[in-house]
């Protein structure tokens, strides 16, 4: 695991959009995991004007979201698959039908789970796999005591989750759905690579627990620990509470392979 700390949102997610688009060029046909959220959001609107400004093409790119809520149809304006469509799909050249995302509406909910896997299996597995974190520690919606080895399936969300996704429904949480189908934490770490992204000083606890705590199902992202190819990217306020901090700015300050994004 390498975390790498920038000063502030805005460059944490320029550098994981530029880490993107170079994993594209480099492989055109690449295997996307993505994620939504709010952190997201600012990763797209790079990738967006990279495309825009330097050509950059998804058009032979694949890619497979994290999750979707169960009872939200892929037309609801709350749906990942919509928000997906808004924030990216529609704004770059993928073509929509490389572009999957689970089924929350499916009436049998174990079936979805491994068609998802299978698809992704067919796909060649995730060459580059986007995250962001949780309050409660959680990639995807691996709410705490999730498998480290579990693979695509429905989970219950806890309050904690709900609270934390309740702006995207008008701010009533109870309007959040309760459960989410979601890749596994297993089926995370089978990606070649995997870059997560947090800002915002909310995060910054949380994420110290996940980087330097021990490996743990009650947090998640922990296990992220155990890939080969991960990048933790980032801001300053979310890296408040690290206790390695001054190493890990050392580290991107001095090792060659940081040198081109140091600007």
């Amino acid at each position: 695991m390498e975390v790498i700390i920038r000063p502030d949102a805005e460059t944490a997610t320029a550098l994981a959009a530029r880490l993107i688009a170079e994993r594209v060029r480099a492989k055109p046909y690449t295997v996307l995991g993505l994620a939504t959220g709010r952190t997201m959001e600012r990763v797209y609107d790079h990738l967006v004007a990279l495309h825009r400004e330097t050509a950059l093409s998804f058009r032979n790119c694949g890619s497979f979201n994290l999750d979707e809520y169960i009872g939200l149809a892929a037309e609801d304006p709350q749906s990942y698959r919509h928000y997906m469509r808004e924030k990216l799909f529609s704004r770059v050249d993928i073509d929509p039908a490389r572009t999957h995302v689970p089924d929350g509406m499916a009436t049998d909910l174990s079936a979805e789970a491994l068609r998802y896997e299978a698809l992704i299996r067919e796909a060649g597995g995730i060459d580059l796999q986007l995250l962001g974190i949780g309050e409660s520690g959680h990639i995807g919606f691996n709410e705490p005591l999730s498998a480290l080895m579990s693979r695509t399936r429905d989970k219950a969300l806890t309050l904690t989750t709900r609270q934390q996704n309740a702006a995207m429904f008008g701010g009533d949480v109870d309007a959040v759905p309760t459960r989410a189908l979601t890749m596994g934490v297993g089926t995370i770490l089978d990606a070649r690579e995997v870059i997560l992204v947090a800002t915002g000083a909310a995060k910054a606890a949380i994420l110290a627990r996940a980087v330097e705590g021990p490996v743990t199902a009650m947090i998640s992202a922990s296990a992220l620990q155990l890939h080969p190819r991960c990048k933790v990217i980032v801001d300053e306020a979310a890296a408040a509470a690290l206790t390695q901090g001054e190493y890990y700015r050392w580290v991107f300050a001095n090792e060659p392979e940081w040198a081109p994004y140091r600007d």
